[in-house]
């Protein structure tokens, strides 16, 4: 895969990001139990797919190591609508890229508008409209 980064699970938080199944993952709740008799504390993480949108869950002892996925967040302008896909064009290096609309940002979308996108992992997805 080569985007991501091991992380020991102990050090993870609610609202940081894990990958799951070769998924990229949001963690949205996380607790710990004590340490067994026999073993070591466990952590159970509650995460949801940031493309797919599934609920995922993962067991693991706090020191495990778990691989985390390197997100870069950068700002775009939308040049075009096309349907259920949307074009839009990097502020930085003026790469232009067809991206999927995604339901949480259907009714603010316009063309000319700027947004924040990510990218992680070979994907790439429109996170919010900006000045919305």
């Amino acid at each position: 895969m080569g985007t991501t980064k091991p992380e020991r699970v102990g050090q993870l938080k609610v609202g940081r990001y894990i990958v799951i199944d070769d998924e990229p993952c949001k963690i949205i709740a996380y607790s710990t139990s004590s340490p067994g008799k026999h073993g070591s504390a466990k952590a159970k993480l509650d995460a949801k797919g940031l493309f797919d949108h599934q609920k995922r869950s993962l067991i693991k002892p706090v020191d495990a190591k778990v691989p985390v996925p390197i997100i870069d967040k950068a700002s775009a302008m939308v040049t075009a609508i096309m349907g259920n896909t949307v074009q839009i064009m990097d502020m930085t290096s003026y790469e232009y890229y067809e991206l999927p609309i995604s339901d949480d940002i259907e009714g603010d979308l316009q063309e000319g508008a700027q947004v924040e996108y990510m990218e992680t992992m070979g994907r790439m997805k429109i996170l919010r409209v900006k000045g919305s």
